[in-house]
């Protein structure tokens, strides 16, 4: 038996059977191999297996273009419809103050005021409420690029002035 063994067919026959067996196992290791790059593709590309990577890829670069057009489209919408509200803004009260005065020098408590509401362009009205012992009396001016179109008393040129300078709604008392 040993002879078999020894003699030229039979180390062929080990070594074709050794070979064999490295065949086998590489084969065994490649197809896991192949197992988990088809799985990999899967998740990839998804269940489509009639596309290939590259096509996959190109696929997603014309994705991306589109959102990217989709995206440059709705800001530029945006940036319309922002330009609309900056400019509906504009005409909204933007600067404002309230000036209190006794105006008959009565020590009344200062329950006279006046108060000037303006837009961005200075323009707007400015109102008056003089009070006395036994009446009061509301008066309303209008006012153009911070100056009023009938002349403002001090009080009313104060307010109108805090209001640009944003002096807001103080609460600043103010003699006459």
């Amino acid at each position: 038996m040993l002879a078999t063994i020894t003699d030229t067919r039979g180390v062929i026959a080990i070594a074709a059977a050794a070979v064999a067996v490295v065949a086998l196992v590489a084969c065994v290791v490649l197809s896991v191999a192949v197992r988990r790059l088809r799985r990999d593709q899967r998740v990839v590309l998804g269940e489509r297996r009639e596309q290939d990577v590259v096509a996959h890829a190109a696929a997603m670069q014309e994705a991306f273009e589109a959102l990217r057009g989709y995206v440059d489209d709705t800001a530029m919408s945006l940036d319309a419809r922002l330009a609309g509200v900056e400019t509906a803004l504009r005409s909204t009260l933007a600067h404002r103050a309230l000036v209190r005065y006794d105006a008959y020098n009565e020590l009344s408590g200062h329950q006279s005021m006046s108060i000037a509401l303006l837009d961005d362009d200075e323009s707007g009205i400015v109102l008056s409420c003089i009070h006395h012992r036994d009446q009061a009396r509301v008066y309303g001016k209008q006012v153009r690029g911070g100056r009023g179109e009938l002349e403002l008393s001090p009080e009313e040129a104060e307010v109108v002035r805090l209001a640009i300078a944003g002096g807001g709604f103080t609460g600043d008392e103010h003699s006459a």
